[in-house]
């Protein structure tokens, strides 16, 4: 069975510059793409101001900083993941966007190179279907940030073999997280299936005036012990992705369950009229959106 040594990983955002950040630290080589070298320089840029905090706090010397940084290449060339034993993605929640990424990658990488997809909620096996290699494709969803977060969802796409699962799975363990195995492709995997009914079930019970947002996220961190309420979550993660998300359930199972309320609508429509990105529910909370 081959070993996992260099990873691709393609998206230089939050989730995609974290998760080169935990590889290259874990003493993978790294190759980190984006559209633009800007996205790559300013995840490097994001990595190398994480690694002076743990300096001035003594848990890093300056020489192991440079040493993660080397392992780090940015490219705008998808071309350049040809040599890599395993590619990351984590780009936009687009169905179409992903599978298009997949159709490249599977013209350009070696035969034996595993892709696995950081989508929090899409099939893989669709994912997959982009592929001549779906027995090579898994689900790989980290949680946010990568660098902290414990967890990693291994997720079995219908056509995975068991050799990618586990070899999934071991990476896994080398990026020092703990790896559960999702059995069958199911939209929401394991996480999402359980949080996202909290997050709607929270809206609406703001929708109908029984408590703000701020009491309701002191009422789950204190009565639950959740380290952060449902509306500070959804903030922090980005209000649209959860729209994205929750699309994506209902639309997969048209389950009435699943239809994103019109508040958070509102306030996805809010921040696009004023080209916020990642805006929030504190950011409109006085609005009346």
């Amino acid at each position: 069975m081959m070993r996992i040594k260099k990873i691709g990983v393609l998206g230089a955002g939050s989730m995609g510059g974290g998760i080169a950040h935990l590889a290259a630290i874990k003493g993978f080589e790294v190759i980190l793409c984006d559209v633009e070298q800007k996205f790559g320089e300013g995840a490097v840029k994001r990595i190398a101001g994480f690694m002076d905090k743990s300096i001035e706090k003594q848990k890093m010397t300056f020489e192991e900083k440079d040493a993660v940084l080397k392992r780090i290449t940015i490219t705008t060339k998808i071309e350049d993941f040809a040599s890599v034993d395993m590619v990351i993605e984590a780009i936009f929640e687009d169905m179409e966007v992903k599978k298009s990424a997949f159709e490249k990658l599977d013209k350009i990488c070696g035969p034996e190179t595993i892709f696995g997809s950081n989508t929090s909620s899409m099939s893989i096996t669709a994912l997959a279907s982009a592929t001549s290699r779906p027995d090579k494709v898994v689900g790989l969803h980290f949680f946010n940030p990568p660098l902290i977060m414990r967890l990693v969802e291994v997720i079995r796409g219908y056509y995975t073999s068991d050799e990618t699962v586990k070899l999934a799975s071991e990476a896994s363990l080398g990026l020092g997280k703990t790896p559960v195995v999702v059995k069958k492709d199911t939209p929401g995997f394991i996480v999402n299936r359980i949080m996202m009914p909290q997050f709607l079930e929270a809206i609406r019970i703001v929708e109908e005036g029984i408590a703000t947002p701020e009491d309701i996220d002191t009422a789950v961190k204190l009565g639950l012990n959740y380290p952060m309420g449902p509306f500070e979550l959804m903030d922090f993660t980005g209000v649209e992705i959860s729209v994205h998300v929750a699309d994506y359930l209902f639309n997969e199972s048209k389950d009435i369950k699943w239809n994103p309320p019109q508040t958070i609508k509102a306030i996805v429509r809010a921040g696009r009229l004023g080209k916020k990105t990642g805006a929030g529910w504190f950011d409109y909370k006085s609005k009346g959106v």
